[in-house]
């Protein structure tokens, strides 16, 4: 049996990738804010150390595999605190803990978000590792109608910490796929105020064009997640795979970097 976290485990992508791997035999330890085995708050130091140690105690040491999927989509500071800094914390704090299992696997939940507006001040920030002036960058962009460009920019920070590390020797050197899926539109708590209404879904199919099948429920991406993970994911190595219904074929044609 395998064993396996997963982050933002209460609601949305998080939910369908715990049931799904429930289903398939395996034992997941659920990471979030309220309703999980592990209740932590990845938007503070103090609740990814709390993590990182619950974690060890539940499995006693010994993990096969991360699904790093909390976040958020406030267009405010905490985003850059959970979505980037959150992540790479859950990944780095538990990385130790899969070393010497038989099929160790991580991903990071991103988003097709990577590909619109970013804000390189910010992005720069979250790559030096300075979560602080990280944190002050977003507040300014706040400040200064301009926070549109948060989010974004955290995912798009993600991708790039994704692709620096996967082939390093903490990763692919000690045997661990390290990998981020990309999703469009899931139709997810989440999401969901933003698509009230119908003038609400068709201006972000607009921003978010999906001409295969549209918007998502959160098992598309779970299922992707789930594979990522297994012991089938051998050679994965540092890739952003988009799920989105084609939305990134669309906006950037055949370019593929």
């Amino acid at each position: 049996m395998r064993t396996i976290v997963v982050t933002g485990s209460a609601s949305g992508i998080g939910r369908a990738t715990c049931d799904l791997l429930l289903e398939r035999g395996a034992r997941v330890v659920g990471v979030d804010v309220h309703d999980a085995e592990v209740v932590a708050d990845l938007a503070t130091p103090a609740g990814r150390t709390a993590l990182v140690d619950r974690v060890r105690t539940l499995t006693d040491g010994t993990l096969d595999a991360v699904v790093a999927n909390a976040g958020l989509a406030t267009q405010t500071p905490p985003d850059v605190a959970v979505n980037y800094f959150g992540t790479v914390a859950t990944l780095d704090g538990l990385r130790p803990l899969m070393t010497g299992t038989a099929a160790p696997r991580a991903v990071a939940t991103a988003s097709m978000a990577s590909l619109m507006p970013s804000d390189t001040e910010l992005v720069d920030l979250c790559l030096a590792g300075d979560e602080p002036g990280a944190l002050d960058r977003a507040a300014t962009l706040v400040e200064t109608d301009l926070g549109h460009l948060i989010y974004a920019s955290t995912k798009t920070a993600l991708c790039r910490w994704v692709r620096r590390h996967a082939a390093g020797p903490g990763w692919a050197g000690a045997g661990i796929p390290l990998n981020a899926i990309a999703p469009g539109v899931v139709e997810t708590p989440m999401v969901q105020p933003f698509l009230t209404t119908p003038e609400q879904r068709e201006a972000l199919a607009a921003q978010v064009p999906m001409p295969l099948h549209g918007f998502m429920a959160a098992d598309v991406p779970a299922r992707l997640l789930a594979w990522l993970v297994s012991e089938e994911n051998t050679h994965l190595c540092g890739q952003v795979v988009f799920v989105d219904g084609g939305s990134d074929v669309v906006l950037r044609g055949d370019a593929t970097w």
